[in-house]
Parts: C-alpha cells; sequence; structure tokens
C-alpha cells in the first residue's frame, strides 16, 4: 500500500497528537471545516499512517477535509491494548483542544477499520462525545476468528489465509482471551449510541463477516449503518484507487458519506 500513488493536490506535515507521531494531511486549498482521525492498517504489528497514505490522501482530496493519520503503537512490543489507547488518547486530544466532537469523523483500513469501531466503544464507555461517524474499510473485527468467510472464503482471498491472521492476531492478543468487547466487536459489542457507519468490503474476504455481522449489530441497535459490500475484489480495495474502477467508486462513496455527516452537525 505504501506504493500506491498519493494525490498531489494534498500536503503532508508531520506532528505528535498524544504523544505519538502523526501526519496531518491537508487539502492544497478551499479546506473544509472538520477532522478526520485515521487509523492505518497492518494486523495491529505492521504499517504506519505512510503505508496508508494513499486512502487518507484521497479522502482529503474529495472532501477538502484534513486528516489526522496517528502512528499508534504496533505488537508484538505493544500487545492490546497499546494500540487502542493511544487512539483514544487522540481522540480524547481534540477535544482537550476544544475541537466539536460533531466534526470529527474516524477512518481506518483493516486492523485500522478495527479501530475506528473500538476506538468509539471506548470513548462512549469513557463518557466521551461521539464522532460524527466512521468509515471503516474491510475493517478486523473479530479476534475470535469465528466468521463462516474465514472458511469459504480460504484460498479465494488474495492476500490471506486463516492461519496467517491467527499468527499475526496471536501477536496482539498476546495471551489474552479474544473474547471480549474490545476485541471481538462484531459477536460482542454493545453498539448501542454509536454513530453512523459506513463499512465497505470485499466479497473475495476472509474478514466479509466481520462487517456483516457488526452491521447486524448496528441495526439491531438501532444505528444507521450502510454495509457496501463490493464482488470480487481484494481486502482494503479503496486503496486501488486508478487501478480498479470499484476503488473510485468506493473513495468517492467514502468521502460522501464523511461530508454528509460534517455537513448535518
Amino acid at each position: 500500500m505504501s506504493t500506491f500513488p498519493i494525490p498531489t493536490s494534498v500536503t503532508r506535515t508531520p506532528i505528535t497528537l498524544a504523544g505519538r507521531p502523526t501526519v496531518l494531511v491537508e487539502p492544497a486549498t478551499d479546506a473544509r471545516p472538520g477532522t478526520i482521525l485515521y487509523f492505518h492498517g497492518g494486523s495491529f504489528s505492521l504499517g504506519s499512517p505512510e503505508t496508508a497514505m494513499a486512502l487518507t490522501g484521497h479522502l482529503v482530496e474529495r472532501t477538502n477535509i484534513r486528516a489526522l493519520s496517528l502512528d499508534y503503537r504496533l505488537a508484538p512490543e505493544n500487545p492490546f491494548p497499546a494500540g487502542l489507547d493511544d487512539c483514544l488518547a487522540a481522540y480524547r486530544s481534540l477535544l482537550d483542544d476544544g475541537i466539536d466532537a460533531g466534526s470529527v469523523v474516524f477512518a481506518g483500513d483493516s486492523a485500522g477499520g478495527g479501530l475506528a469501531i473500538t476506538t468509539t466503544l471506548a470513548a462512549r464507555d469513557a463518557g466521551l462525545p461521539m464522532p460524527a461517524g466512521i468509515v471503516a474499510f474491510s475493517p478486523g473485527l473479530d479476534h475470535t476468528r469465528a466468521g463462516t468467510s474465514m472458511m469459504t472464503k480460504e484460498g479465494i482471498d488474495p492476500l490471506f489465509t486463516g492461519a496467517g491472521m491467527i499468527r499475526t492476531g496471536d501477536l496482539y492478543l498476546n495471551g489474552q482471551d479474544p473474547a471480549q468487547p474490545f476485541l471481538a466487536p462484531a459477536v460482542l459489542a454493545d453498539l448501542a449510541g454509536f454513530p453512523p457507519i459506513l463499512l465497505q468490503v470485499g466479497t473475495n474476504e476472509l474478514l466479509l463477516d466481520d462487517s456483516v455481522r457488526l452491521a447486524n449489530r448496528a441495526r439491531d441497535a438501532n444505528v444507521d449503518v450502510i454495509l457496501d459490500v463490493v464482488a470480487d475484489v481484494p481486502h482494503v480495495f479503496p486503496a486501488f484507487v486508478g487501478q480498479i474502477d470499484e476503488a473510485d467508486d468506493a473513495i468517492d462513496r467514502a468521502a460522501l458519506f464523511i461530508s454528509q455527516r460534517l455537513r448535518t452537525q
């Protein structure tokens, strides 16, 4: 993902947010009010803001809203809940700086999409106001690996195997029980009070049922949710802007969701 082209119409500035390195991504002109707090992917043990910069940049380009991409701590040196703690601290820092929660959208891909959901869960449980919305690209939402697609998409998913996901998951878990809401929100989280959610996922993914089950839980909790399932595309397919038409269309839909959420606050 770090090799994907980054839009030339955005600027990138290294900053610090809640004590963690962060990249501020801004539109070159005509910036609109609001903040996208972005969490990169990488199985909770790899990646950085730079590996997700194409996705982040395209969201900024299409919305004209700035993004803050957080370099949260990674396993195995920093297993659960270190990364989640960093994400919550980053959101709390924005609120402490006087930024209105209604002007913030969480977004993330893969593990970062999972963190967009669990950071919202942690914020709600801490009594913090909810962000305006959540965008999750192919999120990882169940460390119990109980989704049916973990079996039915084995050998079809071009990027992952079940064994590989269990191996990287073990680095993050560090022996902890995965059957808890912050590690398996698709199965166990109470989503009451959540803001609107957009989930984008492909039919060829081992993680397909993570999004499907979370969407069902959101519906049952009376939460606005859009489950955007696209046929025959790989994990985090919106990153493939300029390479597959489905990616360009998906980023446009995600940008529209973000713009609508921030416009209505």
